[in-house]
């Protein structure tokens, strides 16, 4: 790869919310993109407004987390339009809270299916095209976000932290196997971002107060530009006050 040549990211989960302020953190930057959320038409506007913030080529490559041949063709969807895989960002995901006693077991199926199964699935799918990517410019980084709740418990959130947790192991043994090869992994923790996913903890905690997507894409593009020695296997983001531990 050329100095000059553009590098190339792919997030899942791009048409709002974290990935979409990723996604535009990258363009920003001058990055060609593939960006995947359920909705092509979602994903479209995304991707005009991406190329409006300075974003090389950008494709759009609608998948369903909860598919595995959408994932696995993700993957090779992306591979074949750019042949390499400078950041990986696995931003899809979804919420689900309830008690212990209460919250349905089909449900909590559901959260690891897209939380911890599809990110698996598609680190598994990349990582020739990580690898190889990594051979030609030294390094490939690999971003996933999770939650504070998969590192401190929070009431209700149990299944969903449960996932969360699953996810950052997944990632720290991923860097244990495959850093050496210059491809490492690094997970972001928030505490609540200020998304459609925590409106309805709103009523107690103002959106204002939240942390902001755009702190959540800093983090993710500043580990995009580690060298392969600069391993960081996860980052928590609190709140403010008394809430280092906690949601």
């Amino acid at each position: 790869m050329s100095a000059t040549q553009p590098r190339v990211a792919l997030v899942t989960g791009a048409s709002r919310g974290i990935g979409a302020a990723i996604a535009a953190r990258y363009a920003a930057d001058g990055w060609d993109l593939s960006i995947s959320s359920r909705g092509r038409d979602a994903l479209e506007a995304r991707a005009e407004e991406l190329r409006a913030r300075g974003a090389g080529r950008v494709e759009v490559i609608p998948a369903d987390m909860t598919d595995e041949e959408a994932v696995t063709g993700l993957a090779a969807a992306h591979a074949e339009a750019f042949g390499r895989c400078d950041a990986l960002v696995i931003n899809a995901g979804m919420g689900q809270k309830g008690a212990v006693a209460d919250l349905p077991v089909r449900r909590f199926d559901r959260l690891y299916s897209v939380n911890v199964r599809a990110p698996y699935i598609l680190l598994q799918s990349l990582l020739p095209t990580l690898r190889s990517t990594a051979g030609e410019r030294d390094t490939a980084k690999v971003i996933a976000v999770a939650s504070i709740t998969g590192v401190y418990p929070e009431p209700l959130l149990s299944a969903y932290g449960a996932t969360k947790a699953a996810l950052i192991s997944l990632c720290e043994t991923f860097n244990l196997e495959e850093s050496e090869n210059g491809v490492s992994a690094t997970t972001i923790a928030p505490g609540y971002v200020d998304t459609d996913m925590s409106d309805w903890l709103k009523d107690t905690i103002p959106g204002d107060e939240m942390i902001t997507v755009d702190d959540v894409a800093t983090i993710a593009y500043s580990v995009s530009q580690l060298s392969r020695f600069a391993v960081l296997p996860n980052v928590v983001l609190t709140r403010p006050g008394s809430n280092l531990h906690r949601a």
